[in-house]
């Protein structure tokens, strides 16, 4: 498609005038999701869903947001240059959007980050027909399926119960994962407190106002060690290696991760237990959804870009890498102000 090139900003718009979660300040940006790797500071135009934007003002401050903030609602239309554009729900995290674009009778897709399991804390993905669909591939690899994140609570669960005397500390990072674990503990019947790095609080605060009800949280740092025992707690990944976790009374490490299917990992990490819970698509899904759209050509972008070009080939459907430079995978959102928290 003519019109969609990649630059070293981003995937630029031609007939738009606009870049796609650029990486660096443009004058115009359609941000797919607040993640930092998506969603940059200091844009003069910035267009993309009210929960997005809310979350990048707590995140990164009102005035490195965008000077030109504009809210975006699910499926409302609207312009840039000559081309129509509308968001649909992405499943990844709260406010995550597909990025809908409409030009000269083609249609194209650009996905951001998606999930297609159940998540009570965000709006479901929505399939959307079109002509190009740019895919992310984080897990583009026959090896990650992941297993129901029900499957991995009850083990969670399982575990506390058996271990009623150590503390379960949960790597998550701040936006999203945190939030969905939390959700998925109540659904499963915790309701108990939850304890939480300094870090998660303000995500988990706004989450709140946008409706998204997490129970009783509670502060792990000024926590005694005799509250804590037989608690969960959770804490920014950086955080659950760090001295900030010895204040914990013989803990448990978890790690939340999709990066979890692979051992070595976890072993490298020194992960007791591991959680296999993605906010990302598994290889089926990532499959399922390039065919479901109907797209005659995808385009694949940071992640696993080749095999999932291979495998779409053997499906009858054109692929091209993008391999844009810049983009992190669910390891490595937290931004730095929020890393230097985790020492504290």
């Amino acid at each position: 498609m003519h019109w969609l090139t990649p630059r070293p900003e981003g995937l630029f718009c031609t007939p738009g005038d606009f870049y796609i979660d650029p990486l660096h300040p443009v004058s115009r940006g359609v941000i797919s999701h607040a993640h930092a790797d998506h969603a940059r500071p200091y844009h003069q135009d910035v267009f993309t869903t009210p929960e997005t934007l809310a979350i990048m003002r707590t995140r990164m401050g009102e005035d490195r947001a965008g000077t030109h903030q504009h809210e975006i609602a699910y499926h409302e239309r609207f312009r840039l240059g000559d081309v129509t554009l509308w968001l649909a729900p992405a499943g990844h995290v709260l406010g995550s959007a597909q990025i809908v674009m409409e030009y000269e009778g083609q249609r194209a897709v650009v996905s951001g980050d998606y999930k297609r399991s159940p998540d009570p804390t965000c709006q479901p993905f929505e399939l959307v027909p079109c002509d190009l669909f740019v895919t992310e591939a984080t897990f583009a690899l026959p090896v990650f399926r992941h297993p129901p994140p029900q499957h991995e609570i009850a083990k969670l669960l399982h575990d506390v119960a058996l271990f009623p005397e150590r503390t379960h500390v949960i790597g998550c990072y701040a936006l999203g994962k945190c939030q969905r674990i939390i959700a998925l503990l109540r659904q499963g019947g915790f309701n108990g407190p939850i304890w939480l790095h300094g870090a998660l609080k303000p995500v988990c605060d706004l989450y709140q106002r946008f409706g998204i009800e997490l129970g009783d949280l509670r502060s792990a740092t000024g926590a005694t060690k005799a509250e804590l025992r037989g608690g969960i707690v959770l804490a920014p990944p950086g955080a659950i290696a760090d001295r900030w976790a010895r204040r914990l009374p013989d803990p448990v490490v978890c790690l939340a991760s999709g990066w979890m299917q692979v051992r070595q990992r976890a072993k490298a990490r020194g992960v007791e237990l591991p959680l296999i819970i993605s906010d990302h698509s598994d290889w089926d899904e990532l499959l399922q959804t390039c065919e479901e759209t109907g797209a005659a050509e995808i385009w694949v972008t940071h992640g696993r870009e080749e095999a999932l070009i291979h495998a779409l080939a053997q499906r009858g459907i054109k692929g091209r890498a993008l391999r844009l430079v810049g983009y992190g995978d669910e390891d490595d959102d937290t931004p730095a102000e929020i890393q230097a928290e985790t020492v504290s």
